[in-house]
């Protein structure tokens, strides 16, 4: 069993350590953070001239190619500094090219995917319903209806991040009322945000600020034929295996967030003086930074395991799972011990602690609540249903 990654993915990881040191270093971050309700545009910028957004695409369709293991390296890499602002890179990955690429059909990859790469299209998720959250196909209540030409979608989503700016919506909504069960009868669209009867209206919140989250109405919107992803009312199936790869994302971005803590705790303690000498030397804080290290470890080992066994094509669900719920409450808790060892500077906005604090603390609840995760995982196990 070798742990070593090969070459070319050292190369990239320690290329993109080296880019996001040089052109979106801490400061640079906490500064788009603070501007709590414009867009970071000139991010954004930053990653198309990288070709970051070409990342898992296949050259054949203008992109950089690499797996899934290649797209965890760039993630875990981009959260070190950025922490929850990485997902303006990630979600029109997951949103986008994840999947155009994997149920959109051979004119819509040669439409999209090369929009996408180049950094000529933004995108946004539009999942989660007002009174679903973690429930989603059980408080369904937006809907697709056939018509002339394409379907009528009315309804309402909440949270989808980056919205207001995005070109596109990933939409899933009810096709069919009448589906026996609850995850059957359901359509995925690919829904221009221009769309006469699409209204999307910025929310404040806690973190993942400046990248911004939004509730969407969709009054009458008509999407046309061309623009459903995959076959009608059999959407849950095409998503299994991209959830699957959201989990392992965040697993991915909560390392980078651990990373980041770890880095700043370490020069802190090295340079603060208290009591005739760094602070660095306090067993109570040594203690704190061997459980941030002991965590960035094990999120690590658990992170390449997950991504190889998506790369290869192995069912990974359960494990994914167990990668978010360990990843999520490790960077929270990182990011609270970071906290404790600035004191007063990390509570601070001069600072990134309470930043990644914020940022990780959200990943607790989303894409899917840590509790909801327990139960999967039980069932796993053989244990009946909780709910």
């Amino acid at each position: 069993m070798d742990f070593e990654l090969p070459e070319e993915y050292r190369s990239f990881r320690d290329m993109v350590h080296r880019w996001v040191d040089a052109e979106v270093p801490k400061e640079w971050a906490r500064k788009l953070e603070a501007d709590e309700h414009a867009y970071p545009f000139a991010l954004w910028d930053k990653f198309t001239e990288a070709g970051f957004h070409g990342v898992g695409i296949s050259e054949e369709f203008g992109g950089q190619g690499g797996d899934v293991l290649m797209q965890m390296l760039l993630a875990r890499e981009l959260a070190r500094s950025l922490g929850g602002l990485a997902w303006i890179w990630g979600i029109t990955s997951f949103a986008g090219s994840k999947s155009i690429g994997l149920y959109g059909s051979e004119e819509q990859k040669k439409k999209f995917l090369p929009l996408i790469a180049t950094g000529q299209l933004k995108a946004a998720i539009a999942f989660t319903e007002p009174a679903g959250g973690t429930d989603l196909l059980g408080a369904m209540t937006t809907t697709a209806e056939r018509v002339d030409g394409g379907w009528k979608i009315n309804g309402e989503k909440i949270w989808s991040s980056s919205a207001h700016v995005a070109d596109y919506l990933l939409v899933i909504a009810r096709s069919d009322k009448a589906a026996e069960k609850k995850h059957q009868g359901l359509t995925l669209f690919w829904v221009p945000t221009k769309t006469a009867g699409v209204k999307i209206t910025p929310l404040a919140k806690l973190g993942m600020r400046s990248m911004g989250s939004c509730s969407i109405h969709f009054e009458d919107a008509f999407v046309p034929d061309e623009l459903v992803l995959g076959e009608p009312d059999k959407a849950w199936y095409m998503l299994l295996p991209t959830l699957n790869n959201e989990r392992i994302m965040v697993g991915a971005f909560c390392l980078g967030v651990i990373d980041g803590v770890l880095e700043d705790a370490v020069d802190y303690m090295k340079q603060r003086k208290a009591f005739g000498g760094i602070i660095g030397r306090f067993q109570s804080l040594q203690h704190y930074v061997a459980d941030i290290a002991t965590m960035q470890k094990t999120t690590e080992l658990m992170l390449m395991y997950c991504a190889d066994k998506q790369s290869r094509g192995e069912p990974v669900g359960v494990e994914a799972n167990m990668l978010k719920l360990m990843a999520s409450e490790n960077a929270n808790q990182a990011a609270d011990l970071g906290i404790q060892i600035l004191g007063g500077m990390g509570y601070s906005a001069e600072t990134d602690m309470q930043r990644y604090w914020r940022d990780s603390r959200l990943w607790r609840i989303g894409p899917i609540t840590n509790e909801m995760v327990r139960n999967g995982i039980a069932e796993s196990l053989g244990l009946p249903r909780s709910y």
